[in-house]
Parts: structure tokens; sequence; C-alpha cells
């Protein structure tokens, strides 16, 4: 299915999409993509920053090599992501916060991954703006794996999207994205440097599903495209009709 033009309708109603698509997405993690250690919980906060999907790994889970995990009859694959790495940050940016303290879920149970969905209100001032940036960047620092999926094109707080905010923030380098694509899919794979994993795509086009990290160098992958059209299809037909009229 190709991706929408969200700006055609009114911020509350890609809300009502944005709580579908997670919702999609924490039911696709949990009936079989995460191996059996861990789990997704969507809609939690942690640490002031309110991703839409948490997932997380067993406290008292045993470790193993992690190559691969048994789940239900079949087999979970973590594996290195096909796509290849954006940019990397530089050590410093862990020597600059060695005492930070990893971020626990309140069962208890370790918080490895967060997916967001960017919403509009994200981007609607530059105080929002810099607090959803800041907590991206802060996540990342406590080796917290990050999905971003900004469906928004950019705006005058963020010219050059949601991705080069983060990345200034985090490796103080510019980035610029492709003028034609102004929508962007961003995995952090946060380890002792981060590596940033980024695809940019226009309306119309169909969304590639993302890597989303657990550890370095081994991840999931998150069916975007198929979750986006089973969310889609809950839309009222009205607002379908609004956004599929050319």
């Amino acid at each position: 299915m190709p991706v929408h033009d969200w700006t055609r309708v009114d911020a509350g109603i890609f809300h009502a999409f944005h709580h579908s698509w997670i919702e999609e997405i924490a039911r696709a993690l949990n009936r079989g993509l995460l191996p059996p250690e861990y789990y997704a919980l969507p809609e939690q906060h942690a640490a002031g920053f309110g991703p839409d999907v948490l997932t997380l790994q067993e406290s008292e889970a045993e470790e193993d090599d992690g190559a691969v995990a048994k789940s239900a009859g079949s087999v979970t694959m973590l594996a290195k992501p096909k796509l290849k790495p954006t940019a990397e940050t530089d050590m410093a940016f862990y020597r600059r916060k060695q005492s930070s303290i990893a971020v626990r879920h309140v069962s208890g149970d370790r918080i490895v991954a967060m997916i967001e969905v960017v919403s509009p209100g994200d981007k609607a001032a530059r105080k929002a703006l810099n607090a959803f940036v800041s907590k991206a960047a802060e996540l990342l620092e406590k080796q917290v794996h990050l999905l971003l999926l900004d469906l928004h094109p950019p705006g005058r707080r963020d010219p050059q999207g949601i991705h080069a905010c983060v990345w200034e923030e985090i490796a103080g380098q510019e980035y610029r994205m492709p003028e034609d694509k102004p929508l962007t899919l961003a995995s952090y794979e946060a380890a002792l440097a981060v590596r940033a994993y980024v695809v940019h795509l226009a309306v119309g086009e169909t969304l590639t599903d993302m890597p989303l990290f657990l550890e370095p160098e081994k991840a999931i992958t998150v069916p975007l495209e198929a979750t986006y059209r089973a969310a889609f299809a809950a839309v009222p037909r009205r607002w379908q009709r609004a956004l599929e009229n050319e």
C-alpha cells in the first residue's frame, strides 16, 4: 500500500491511525517475530520519554549466544540487517556519558529497544522538538536501540527531517535528506558507538520494512508495510477516501 499524505487530514485523524499502527506493530512482534525472552508493550513511558512500542527482555532470561531463538514451534532469527549503515558516531559519544543509569521498566524487566511513530505534535513547537530529540539521544546513550518512523514532511523546525535533528544532537554532524523523499524511517543500533540505518521515501511509495536491534549487530525485521496496511483498514471510510483521493 502506498504511503498516504497525512497532511491532507487533521492531526487528530493521524493520531487515531497512529494508535492503530502501534498496536499492529506490537501484535506482530509478540506473535513470533521476537525471540521468546523478549516482549513488546505499546504506549509505556520510560525516563520521561513516551515511546509507542517498548521491547523488553525478561529479567530472569538465561543468556545464550543470541544467534537463534525458538518460539512456539518456529525459529526467530537475530541477524545483521540487510540495510547498510548510513553513518556511525565516534567513541566520544559514550565517553561523555559514563555516569548514565540504565533505563528499566517498572516491572524490573530490561528495556532493550523502542519504536516511536513521530506525530505532528512532536514537531509543532521548538520546545517539543528539542525535548523529543534530547530524549532520543538520552536513550541511545543508555544503549537502548531505537526505531523512528516519521511520515510527516520536514517543517521549518526540522528542515532536513527528524533524523538530521537526532544525528546532529548525538554526533555533531550535519545530515541532508534527499529533496524528493521527505519521509524518514531511521533505525539506530546503540552500542559503544551508534550506527544509523536510514531510509527516505515519498508519499505514494511503499514502506520499507526496517530493522529493530535487540543486541549490537543483531536485529529482527519489523513488518512496517503489513502493519500499516492493517492499521489503515481501521481508519473510518470517510477519511480513507480523503487520503486516497488524488
